[in-house]
């Protein structure tokens, strides 16, 4: 079971970890720096009497290149990268952001200009103060010439993905990966592993320590403190939830009614709590998300409805995902049987996606037809509880648009295309 534990908590860390800007600059930096004395060995190598005899001039000269040039392209990514999460925050939502700034190309690509710097530094420094000998020299320009290499290579990726990188198409489709992979994983475990709720919560209530957003819930902590307690968790606060003085994280029961002397701190301690929602762990905040980008394209002053249209489809093709049948690989298996855990509900999913577009686009007949289509087809997948989901939004999306379309034409359209309500 610690191992469990372990392993939860280190997948929340690495990922919240590989977020940050400055981790993978530093560990180049780190690799630039070792690289830079490996070629020190070579000298001590029985081939070194075998090198070709090279001027350290040569290499000092191409290092003092690269030096000066890999300054001025890391200056200048740095202020690109900025210009585009400033680009996504203002057209797209910001809470877009975090995405954004994980664009794995833009990171690797500084992280890269930075690295080659401080090689050529450090190589140039060395190799100025005599540091090396012949076959270290050799090394050395091997060394340079490969690090020439995969900076432009890098530079040429770079290019073609910062042109894009802040764009609205390109953010929508970060936004819709960090989606699939959310509900993906919670379509496998819809109960994290845990039991499903199995009545109305009872028992003593645990409340959060601080006030934020639920960002994930170590299971197997809880279930560990349920085996040494020998209590029953009952989760009421799923990722996403927002934890507040009166809102329960969970509820604590027991078959003896004495509790004294039970340290329910660690039941607090299991709910990671932060100031933001996170992709991770909760599937409603891409829903959430992609409206937002949904509600600004609508908005009188963008009067984007080709946008709004584009997330329709989007929000289409992830609840299709959603509905998907689970793999036999993929079959939830049961971990934890001294936690419950209560499923998603599919009409708090619609709520999340479709209630924004459906009301800030109910005067656009092109939307209001498109949002009817799209949840028609929802309607047709063959689950039930999805199926009354989206007529339910269908029917909601209907009286919307009766009262702010003015021609009876773009209402009897919008209405054509309700009648699977």
């Amino acid at each position: 079971m610690a191992s469990i534990v372990l392993a939860g908590r280190f997948r929340v860390f690495l990922n919240r970890f590989r977020d940050r800007l400055w981790v993978r600059p530093l560990v180049v930096c780190l690799l630039s720096i070792m690289a830079a004395f490996v070629a020190k060995l070579a000298d001590d190598t029985a081939p070194a009497q075998f090198v070709p005899v090279l001027s350290a001039d040569s290499i000092e000269t191409l290092l003092s290149v690269m030096a000066s040039s890999m300054l001025v392209i890391a200056t200048l990514s740095v202020t690109s990268m900025v210009s585009a999460y400033a680009s996504a925050s203002s057209t797209a939502t910001p809470r877009s952001l975090t995405l954004i700034v994980a664009d794995d190309v833009s990171q690797n690509a500084l992280s890269t200009f930075i690295g080659a710097f401080i090689f050529s530094l450090v190589a140039l420094t060395a190799a100025k103060n005599d540091y090396f000998k012949m076959a270290g020299l050799f090394t050395l320009f091997v060394l340079t010439v490969t690090v020439f290499g995969v900076v432009i290579i890098m530079f040429v990726r770079w290019v073609d993905s910062i042109a894009r990188l802040g764009l609205m198409g390109s953010t929508i489709d970060k936004v819709e990966q960090a989606t699939v992979m959310a509900l993906k994983r919670r379509r496998n475990a819809p109960t994290l592993g845990a039991l499903p709720v199995r009545s109305s919560p009872g028992g003593r209530a645990v409340f959060a320590a601080s006030v934020g957003y639920v960002q994930y819930i170590d299971i197997a902590a809880l279930q560990a403190w349920a085996e040494e307690t020998r209590m029953r968790v009952v989760v009421a606060a799923l990722p996403g939830t927002f934890a507040a003085p009166g809102r329960a994280l969970a509820f604590i029961g027991s078959g003896s009614d004495d509790q004294t002397g039970i340290d329910y701190q660690r039941v607090v301690e299991s709910f990671q709590i932060g100031g933001d929602r996170l992709f991770d762990d909760d599937p409603r905040f891409g829903l959430v998300v992609l409206s937002e980008i949904a509600g600004r394209a609508l908005s009188p002053a963008v009067n984007d409805p080709g946008t709004a249209i584009n997330i329709v489809g989007t929000l289409l093709r992830l609840f299709s995902v959603w509905s998907e049948p689970v793999q036999a690989s993929d079959e939830p298996v049961l971990k934890f049987n001294l936690v419950e855990v209560p499923e998603i509900s599919v009409q708090d999913m619609f709520d999340d996606a479709f209630t924004a577009i459906a009301r800030d686009g109910a005067g656009m007949v092109e939307v209001a037809i498109r949002l009817q289509k799209a949840l028609h087809s929802l309607a047709s997948i063959g689950d039930v509880e999805m199926r009354a989901a989206a007529e339910y939004h269908g029917r909601l999306a209907l009286k919307r648009a009766g009262l702010a379309l003015a021609m009876e034409e773009d209402l009897a359209a919008v209405r054509d295309a309700a009648k699977f309500t």
